[in-house]
């Protein structure tokens, strides 16, 4: 390799970067496909969750007064 010309080398070398690059980019997709795979079932799980709350549920916070034990 110490024969080549100088610009030859430097030719490789990109080559060299564009190969790691690329790689990295596909590692890259690769990891944010599967993090949207995973937001999308979140998503999914969270409407389910929402769903099964009972029909008149105000969302205000409940006062625990209000809940008395079956003993009392």
């Amino acid at each position: 390799m110490e024969n080549l010309p100088d610009t030859d080398q430097r030719l490789m070398d990109l080559e060299t970067k564009l190969s790691f690059q690329e790689d990295t980019l596909d590692q890259l997709n690769l990891i944010v496909y599967r993090q949207q795979q995973k937001i999308d079932a979140l998503i999914a799980e969270v409407r389910r969750l929402g769903q099964q709350q009972p029909e008149g549920h105000t969302g205000a916070p409940r006062n625990l007064r209000d809940e008395l034990p079956p003993h009392y």
